[in-house]
Order: structure tokens, then C-alpha cells, then sequence
């Protein structure tokens, strides 16, 4: 029975690495066992995106140190930049939408599958804490909109007003330049926070919040919150989030391809490499366009890796905090 096991693995094996590119048929032809995909972590690790990860990290770090859940971890983790009015891409001092408002996307991952989600949300300092609340409350996976808020004040959450002194100045400059709804994007206004932890028995969950694209067109909803896209986690396997330009995320479902890529023996690094060069291959790459992968393994093995040069992630491991800088596809034009 496991010669056969062993037979079938192989031959799906050399089916997959049929389809890819030659310099990914290295990786992906890696010995695939159960104890790659099941074996726990060295111990509790933490990857976000972006400087603002680093006290992200700080919170979720200490959760685990406590012995406490990934699950946890990475809720508090995100919450940090949720509440901090110097970040112009998250929570509290978001940049607004075109009409002045200050709407918010957020998503989180259990390691037992489960999945909770709000969209356009308003008024809530916390939307992670009111998506974690989504999954475990109710039958749904995404609120969106008055829905979303109705639920979030039905269950104890307060209103609070999220649009800063100097996210409103920032916005009336725009207004004042005459500019439409759905400006361009670009790489300086959706730095979204998007968090993988590892817990000390080696399960793995995930959150990734945001006030989305900066002066977006009302009722805009990027990759953020949608499971597959911005952020999707497999417990047997691994994790990926997302961060960047979230239409050209959503059209691709990198989170997904990434962990689907890990599962089929790919290392994440490699992972994250392919699915940026995929959606480059797939999508028009105007020149602000910027997108960036984070991802880890059941392992422990990470992978980082951005359309361009500028994505910094996160890595909190045995004690230590850095920021590191992505490798990149393309330069900038």
C-alpha cells in the first residue's frame, strides 16, 4: 500500500511539473511526503507586510510567547496598525474613499478551515475583530456594507469616527485638484497589513486588514477581504497573503495559487516567485503597479517576493524582529 501511495504521489507529481515553466520544475519536483505537509514548525513565527508589521508582529509574538493560539496571535497582531492613526492604509487614519469616507475591508483564517469576512464597513475601529466575530457567529463568510455594521453593533462594538486631521487634509488636496473617482493606483496608497502566524503546536492562521485604495470610487472592495485573494490559509499546507494593487489580485487569486503551488511540493519562496510572474503574465502592468506575496510553509520556510522593488515584509523568528526587503520581478519605468 505505501510503495502504491508513493506511486501515485510521483506520477501527479510529473503531471503538475508538466504545465510549469522549466526553472520552476526544480522545486516543485522536491520529494513530497506526509511529513512535509504535517510536521510542526520549529517553534511560533510571525510574517506581515510592510514596516507597520513590526509592532504588528510585537502583539502577535506576544500572544504566542503566552503560549496562546495562532488564531489569537494574528487578531491582535493586526490591530495594532488598526489603531494607529499614523497609518494612512489601515483603521484609524485611513485615507478615504472619493466622498470623504473612511471605509474599511478585513478577512481571517482559522486553522480549522473556517473563514470570516467584512466589506465596506464603517465606523469600526476594528473590522478584524468584527470578521473573526462573522466566522464564529454566524453560518456566512462575508458582511459587507450597513449589513456589516448592523452586525458589528449588535454584537458591542461602538461607532468611532476613523477619518484623522491629516487624512482629511489629504483628501480635500485631492478633491481641490480636480481629480476624478477611481484615481490610478499606485504602489504608496494600499499598504495593506497581511499576517501568517504560527502557533507552538504548529497551527497556522492569518488576518489581513485595510481602508483599501487611497480616494477609491464608494463601494470599491479590493482583494483584502476576499478569501483566495488577499489572504487564504491551509492548515495542512501553509499560508499566503497579499498586498498591492487589488484588482490585479483579485483576477489572479494569488493567496490561493500560491498555497495550491506549496501543496504541489513548491517551496514558498518559489511559490510567491510564480504567482507574480503569472499575474504579469496575465494582467496589463501599468507603471505604478504594485503587488507583493508573503507566505510560509507547515515547515516554517517563508517566501517573499513583489511586481517590483520597495515591498518590505516583516519576519519575527527565535526572538527577533526584522524588516526585510522583497525580491522583485520588474524595475520600476
Amino acid at each position: 500500500m505505501a510503495n502504491r501511495r508513493s506511486f501515485l504521489k510521483k506520477s501527479l507529481l510529473l503531471s503538475f511539473t508538466a504545465i510549469l515553466p522549466f526553472k520552476f520544475i526544480r522545486a516543485a519536483t522536491r520529494e513530497i511526503s506526509d511529513s512535509n505537509f504535517l510536521s510542526p514548525a520549529s517553534g511560533p513565527m510571525v510574517i506581515s507586510t510592510w514596516s507597520h508589521g513590526l509592532a504588528a508582529n510585537e502583539a502577535a509574538a506576544a500572544v504566542l510567547a503566552e503560549n496562546g493560539k495562532a488564531l489569537d496571535a494574528v487578531e491582535k497582531g493586526v490591530m495594532v496598525p488598526e489603531a494607529d492613526p499614523n497609518v494612512t492604509s489601515v483603521g484609524l487614519g485611513g485615507l478615504p474613499d472619493a466622498d470623504g469616507n473612511v471605509t474599511l475591508d478585513a478577512c481571517i483564517m482559522a486553522p480549522n478551515g473556517k473563514a470570516g469576512s467584512v466589506t465596506y464597513l464603517q465606523h469600526i475601529l476594528h473590522p478584524i475583530s468584527v470578521a473573526r466575530m462573522v466566522m464564529e457567529k454566524t453560518p456566512h463568510v462575508i458582511l459587507s456594507g450597513e449589513g456589516a455594521l448592523k452586525f458589528a453593533l449588535d454584537n458591542g462594538f461602538e461607532k468611532t469616527s476613523l477619518l484623522t486631521e491629516n487624512a482629511k487634509a489629504q483628501w480635500e488636496k485631492w478633491k481641490a485638484s480636480g481629480a476624478r473617482y477611481a484615481p490610478q493606483a499606485n504602489w504608496e496608497n494600499h499598504d495593506t497589513i497581511g499576517l501568517i502566524a504560527i502557533d507552538n503546536v504548529g497551527d497556522i492562521a492569518g488576518a489581513c486588514t485595510t481602508s483599501g485604495m487611497a480616494f477609491k470610487h464608494p463601494g470599491r472592495v479590493g482583494d483584502s477581504p476576499i478569501i483566495g485573494a488577499g489572504l487564504f490559509v491551509d492548515n495542512k499546507v501553509g499560508a499566503a497573503t497579499a498586498t498591492g494593487e487589488g484588482e490585479v489580485v483579485l483576477r489572479t487569486l494569488g493567496s490561493f495559487l500560491i498555497v495550491e503551488l506549496m501543496r504541489n511540493g513548491m517551496s514558498p519562496q518559489l511559490a510567491c516567485e510564480k504567482a507574480i510572474t503569472r499575474l504579469a503574465e496575465s494582467v496589463h502592468v501599468h507603471k505604478n503597479m504594485q503587488v507583493g506575496y508573503i507566505a510560509i510553509n507547515k515547515a516554517g520556510e517563508i517566501g517573499a517576493f513583489a511586481l517590483r522593488s520597495g515591498f518590505q515584509y516583516a519576519l519575527y523568528q527565535n526572538g527577533e524582529n526584522q524588516l526585510l526587503n522583497a525580491g522583485f520581478l520588474l524595475p520600476w519605468e
